[in-house]
């Protein structure tokens, strides 16, 4: 499926620039997307697909250090606030509803808790929540890859950023066809199904993508999301859709739950039967409930 995008690079905040990817309807009223981790800009074609159908102009960027974006080292969650709003000054953007998956969904509730008067809506699909917070148990149900790599992160930072190079080494030979062997602790059999040969194909070719200047923004996205995310829910005044599955073992069903225990007002989707990859496969359902809230 071939989908039209343009690539536009513009200024962020303290010297930076930022990589910006833009496609859908140019005319539409903007969504901007904060991907998973590690990732870039890029922007799955069937969603783009969906996004032109419905009017949408479907923007994202490679967050700090990823791709062509310039690196943040020491970033927090909470930066990303001012990133979004130069993109939004930048393109002429006055008001957009977001939404972020897995390691994007922190950012994408920054968003909420902090651009009241730029964002109108926020969708989180299956994101991790916050690390140490009372009444979550962080760990339960992972799969060993990212559960090694977390607690790793914990106790040997040294060690864990020497792994985190080596991984980013290892998977820029990864292929389409490997990469379900590679994610063989953390596809639940509905994720094992969504993994088709375009996704696959997709999710490789992005992650390499933003992989390709080293690793710095895969360990600033790990830093991040461990720390203090400088935001707190009760701030989040904006509407928020939230999805988790059941069947996920990146980021278990818990974190979903407590999530959507601290989200005000916010419309929780906890479903039995999906996973991780298979709520791309809602995305649609979230773009049609941000476009209602503009």
């Amino acid at each position: 499926m071939e989908t039209a995008t343009t690539t536009i690079m513009v200024p962020g905040p303290d010297g930076r620039e930022l990589c910006v990817e833009s496609g859908g309807d140019p005319h539409g009223r903007a969504v901007l997307v904060h991907d998973g981790t590690p990732n870039s800009r890029h922007l799955y074609p069937p969603l783009l697909a969906d996004a032109e159908r419905d009017g949408i102009r479907l923007l994202s960027y490679d967050r700090p250090g990823y791709g062509r974006s310039t690196a943040q080292p020491g970033r927090s969650v909470a930066d990303c606030a001012n990133d979004v709003r130069a993109i939004a000054s930048a393109l002429g953007i006055h008001r957009m509803g977001v939404w972020g998956i897995s390691g994007g969904g922190p950012h994408a509730l920054a968003c909420a808790a902090l651009l009241p008067d730029l964002v109108c809506a926020v969708g989180s699909l299956a994101s991790i929540a916050p690390y140490g917070v009372p009444g979550l148990d962080f760990f339960s149900g992972m799969g060993a890859d990212n559960l090694d790599d977390i607690t790793l992160f914990l106790s040997d930072p040294v060690a864990a950023r020497k792994k985190s190079r080596q991984d980013r080494d290892e998977f820029l030979e990864v292929t389409p066809e490997q990469l379900a062997a590679s994610w063989a602790t953390l596809l639940s059999g509905a994720d094992l199904a969504a993994l088709n040969d375009d996704l696959a194909e997709y999710m490789v070719s992005s992650m390499k993508d933003g992989l390709e200047p080293g690793d710095q923004g895969w360990w600033d996205d790990a830093c991040a999301h461990m720390a203090d995310w400088g935001f707190g829910f009760a701030d989040i005044s904006v509407p928020v859709q939230l999805w988790h599955g059941e069947q996920d073992r990146f980021v278990p069903f818990q974190h979903g739950q407590w999530l959507a225990a601290q989200i005000p007002g916010v419309e929780a989707h906890l479903t039995q039967a999906d996973g991780h990859l298979t709520l791309l496969d809602h995305v649609p359902e979230v773009h049609e409930w941000l476009l209602e809230r503009f």
